[in-house]
Formats: structure tokens, C-alpha cells, sequence
């Protein structure tokens, strides 16, 4: 109910992924986790959540609202999960639909999935194990 309230034409991207900050920590996500890409000098660099499962690896959770592709939001987030030296999984949260620039709802989901497909076809993989995609 609170992402259909919140997910409006110009809506705040910030909004939605307050939506899942509670959950998310109690899911034992941390949220905006520094030092993650200290290796690479992109000190600046956080994820929106980050949740180690042991000292080698880790998930990434990251809140995509109207930037997705647009911004290639998608695509920052899959190289996040790539560069970061201690997280091989990718949760990306995208919303099934968008609104353009003139407030027609264009699809996001199912673009987001045939863009990352491609990191997973035989001869084009990446060191990521696994990137969970859901639609909202």
C-alpha cells in the first residue's frame, strides 16, 4: 500500500526506499555502508542496504525508482556488486512501470531484466553470483 501511495509521477526517489528501510534492518541490512569500495578510492560510493552473510561475501540491496534506466541505474548497481570485494549477491528493487517526462507509464521491469540478462550468458559472466530482481 505505501509504495503505490508513494510511487507517483515526480515522486521522490528517497521516498521509496524509506519504504523498506525498516524491514531491511530488520532483515539485518545496514543501510549506506561505508568503506565497501575503499580498494577502488570511491570512498563516496554506498549502497542503499548492505548485508554480509560471512566474512567473504555479502548482499547488496539497491532502491531504483525513476533513474533506473534513464541514468543506467541498473547497470551502476550490477558494477557495485562487481567491484565490491566482500558482496556477491544483487538485490534490485525496480518498479514494474514508470512515468516519462510527460507522466505516461513506461515498463522498467521487464527492460531491467533483459539489460542484466546479459551478464549471465555463456562467455559473458561477471564475479557476481546472483542478482535477484523485483518488481514493484
Amino acid at each position: 500500500k505505501s509504495i503505490s501511495e508513494t510511487h507517483k509521477f515526480r515522486a521522490n526517489s528517497g521516498d521509496i526506499q524509506a519504504i523498506f528501510t525498516e524491514k531491511a534492518i530488520k532483515l539485518g541490512f545496514q543501510t549506506e555502508k561505508k568503506g565497501l569500495f575503499k580498494s577502488y578510492q570511491t570512498a563516496a560510493l554506498r549502497p542503499d542496504y548492505f548485508m554480509p552473510l560471512s566474512t567473504k561475501t555479502g548482499i547488496i540491496m539497491e532502491v531504483e525508482r525513476g533513474k533506473t534506466l534513464v541514468n543506467n541505474m541498473d547497470l551502476l548497481d550490477v558494477w557495485k556488486c562487481h567491484i565490491c570485494e566482500i558482496a556477491n549477491y544483487l538485490f534490485l528493487i525496480v518498479p514494474q512501470m514508470r512515468h516519462d517526462g510527460e507522466g505516461n507509464l513506461r515498463p522498467t521491469y521487464p527492460k531491467v531484466i533483459k539489460r542484466l540478462h546479459s551478464f549471465f550468458v555463456d562467455g559473458n559472466y561477471i564475479n557476481v553470483d546472483g542478482i535477484f530482481i523485483f518488481g514493484y
